[in-house]
Order: structure tokens, then C-alpha cells, then sequence
């Protein structure tokens, strides 16, 4: 190869990760194939941004950093070249700015993704990056890169960015596991998810897509303000899914996890049980609903405790109801994914140590973190430092 012909590089998958990647590579020069499955990139992008696109989190670094739990010293170093500031000024770079939201959270100030991401294509194919959608790859022989329809493609790197195995009809369906049979792979499980409940008939037939607001949450030492939703099969929502690590490691050690649930976080033990002391004779459901305070659903969750053998004293019921989590929801209904590639199976340019030239980005690794911003600010952190990585690696070996 001729030193003024630029290394031909494949980004396969086009979410953030590898868009990340791609643009970093083509800023140094490579010329970069994004390949995409689906008809267009950056899908569970534009999902994400369906609600306002929470694109990071403005807590102090340290804090930010715990949010990776077993991952975070891995991870410190790639969010340290690309740390949240980064990401706000690189959105500022696309005419995108942001702000710093009331929980911190920070989102583009258009509240929506498409902005985003119409800017970040415009900008890569500037860069002459090419995308290639509805390629699906299918792995490697002595030729190059192979795809269903038959397409070959020669590369000199190779960074993967196939994404988890949450929300398949996105394009991230899990299934390049197969596809590496000697790298170590932690089972791909669901993060961010609701779980499952063995609730009554009646309580499903009343209170299923009803809300439970102003509550907090407790499982393994920690608590979540927040909300939950019943749903027929079970539980989900914000405060949920910030206990869905903890809950879900549970379950595949004992088999079941419990949630502990305040119904009235704003009320101490004292003042509640000075309220429910002048009920009198009223039925259950009125001091529920007069001296409590409780909602319908909340009601329902108390008395659903209570025909299913629970005997605590009213008072735990409403500020520590149990509820038992039987298994975590399904994955293809999961925010995101836990497990992916092992991080022992990786070099520090993030380089696939079993296949020289191969590098991986993004949530086809194996870390995971809660809803905020986290989730994205570490897949451009990674994208980032496999593109540099890639950059690295073909200077050292011309």
C-alpha cells in the first residue's frame, strides 16, 4: 500500500458507538464503511430521544464514575479522555446545545435526537465517511469482511459496535455472539428492566397501567425515589430500573428478590402512626385513604400484601411493603444490556486480543449503568477509544 493511500477501515454497526468511532478515524485520515443492518443508523438513538434525549449527567466525576459499579475502573480512563463535558461541547460542535436539566441530567436544548443525528451524519459524510445500511455481516474469511448478500469487504482495522441485545427491531438483536466463538462472552442479561410479578387476577383486572408516584424504592441496601408501574406481569419504571443490577443478581442467586416499597417516603414512621391511631372503626380501605393518604393503587398493593399471608403491622406495610420480584422482564423489552465481550478479552486500545486489528466499542461490552445519561456517555467514550485505538494500531504497524 502506497503511504498516501489511506487505510480502509469497517465500523460495523451504526449507533453511537460506532458513529463515534467512524468520526474520530475519519478525522485522522482513514477512510471509514460504516455498516448498518437496518435501513438507517442511530435507531435506538432516536428512541432514546422520544421522551427529550438525555444525552449525559452533570454530577461530579467521581459520582459519575461509581455509576459503572464492577466496570468502573475499566471504564475511568475512557471517560476520562472523553468525560460529559466533552460530549456537551461536541454537541455545540453539531449546533446542537444543551442544558443542565432540574435532576441534573443534561439534554440538547431541541429536547430530540433527530437534530442530533441529522447534524452527525451530515458532518461524517463530510469527513467522507460512507454508510452502508441493510448490510448484515455475517463474520470473516480469508477475504475480508462477509455480509449476507454476498459483499466482501477488504479492511485494514475493524472496530464492532453491534450494540446489546435489548430492543431487537432496532438492529441490536445480540446475535454476533455466534459469530465470536473464541472470545469470552458474558452472558448478554437485561439491565434497566421491569420484572415480574406473580400479582392476583383481581389486582391485575383493577390496577394494571396504573402508576404508583411519590414512592421510594429499596432492594440490597440501596433506595430510589421515584415511580413504578404495575403492569399485568409485573413491575417497571425509573425508580425500578435504578434497582435492577442489585435485583436481578439476586434472582439468579436465590431465585427471588424483594423490593421493598414506601408508599409515603414524605411521612416519618412517628407522624404516620399518629395519623393511623385515629381511624377508630373505619374499614381498612378509609384509614388507608383518609389517615394515609394512599392511592387507589397504593390501597390495592397494601391489601394485595395482606390476603397473601403478609402479617406485618400496618404501619411497615405502608413504609416497607414487600413485593417479590420472581424474574427480571424479558431482554427484548430491557432499556438496555448487562454482559457482552469480557473486559480481560480486551488490550487498552480496546483491541480484541484473540484478533489483531479487531476492535470494540459501546454495549456489546461487558459493563453496564443505570438511566441518566450514562449509558450514552460511555458509548461515545468507547466509540472514541476504539477510533483512537484503530489510529494507534495501523501507526505502529505501517
Amino acid at each position: 500500500m502506497s503511504v498516501n493511500t489511506p487505510h480502509r477501515v469497517a465500523v460495523i454497526g451504526g449507533g453511537p458507538a460506532g458513529l463515534m468511532a467512524a468520526e474520530v478515524m475519519a478525522q485522522g485520515g482513514l477512510a471509514v464503511t460504516v455498516f448498518e443492518r437496518m435501513p438507517s443508523v442511530g435507531r435506538k438513538l432516536l428512541m432514546a430521544g422520544r421522551g427529550g434525549l438525555n444525552i449525559t449527567h452533570s454530577e461530579a466525576p467521581e459520582r459519575f464514575l461509581n455509576r459503572y459499579g464492577l466496570a468502573a475502573d475499566w471504564i475511568a480512563p475512557w471517560l476520562a479522555a472523553f468525560p460529559p463535558a466533552a460530549t456537551r461541547d461536541w454537541c455545540e460542535g453539531l449546533g446542537q446545545p444543551t442544558f443542565i436539566g432540574s435532576s441534573g441530567r443534561v439534554f440538547p436544548t431541541a429536547m430530540k435526537a433527530s437534530p442530533l443525528l441529522r447534524a452527525w451524519i451530515k458532518q461524517l459524510e463530510g469527513l467522507g465517511v460512507r454508510l452502508v445500511t441493510r448490510a448484515n455481516w455475517t463474520g470473516w474469511d480469508k477475504a475480508g469482511l462477509c455480509f449476507v448478500d454476498g459483499t466482501i469487504f477488504e479492511a485494514d482495522a475493524v472496530v464492532l459496535a453491534l450494540g446489546g441485545a435489548s430492543w431487537p427491531r432496532l438492529g441490536a438483536e445480540g446475535g454476533w455472539t455466534a459469530l465470536l466463538p473464541d472470545v469470552g462472552i458474558a452472558p448478554l442479561r437485561p439491565a434497566n428492566c421491569g420484572f415480574k410479578v406473580n400479582w392476583s387476577a383481581h389486582l391485575i383486572e383493577r390496577f394494571a397501567g396504573t402508576p404508583l408516584k411519590r414512592i421510594a424504592l429499596s432492594c440490597a441496601g440501596q433506595t430510589v425515589p421515584g415511580e413504578m408501574m404495575i403492569t399485568r406481569d409485573g413491575v417497571e419504571g425509573g425508580a425500578v430500573y435504578a434497582l435492577s443490577a442489585p435485583a436481578r443478581e439476586i434472582i439468579a442467586r436465590e431465585g427471588a428478590a424483594t423490593l421493598h416499597i414506601d408508599l409515603r417516603p414524605d411521612l416519618d414512621a412517628q407522624t404516620l402512626a399518629a395519623r393511623l391511631a385515629v381511624g377508630g372503626r373505619e374499614s381498612l380501605t378509609n384509614v388507608l385513604r383518609k389517615q394515609a393518604g394512599l392511592s387507589p393503587v397504593a390501597i390495592g398493593l397494601v391489601q394485595e400484601a395482606r390476603h397473601a399471608g403478609v402479617t406485618l403491622p400496618l404501619i411497615d406495610l405502608i413504609k416497607s411493603l414487600p413485593l417479590q420480584l420472581v424474574a427480571p422482564g424479558d431482554l427484548s423489552r430491557a432499556i438496555s444490556t448487562a454482559g457482552g465481550i469480557r473486559l480481560e478479552e480486551l488490550d487498552d486500545n480496546l483491541m480484541l486480543r484473540r484478533h489483531p486489528g479487531v476492535f470494540a466499542a459501546g454495549e456489546m461490552l461487558d459493563w453496564e449503568a443505570p438511566t441518566g445519561g450514562y449509558l450514552l456517555q460511555a458509548c461515545l467514550a468507547t466509540g472514541m477509544a476504539a477510533g483512537r485505538g484503530v489510529l494507534n494500531w495501523l501507526t505502529c504497524s505501517r
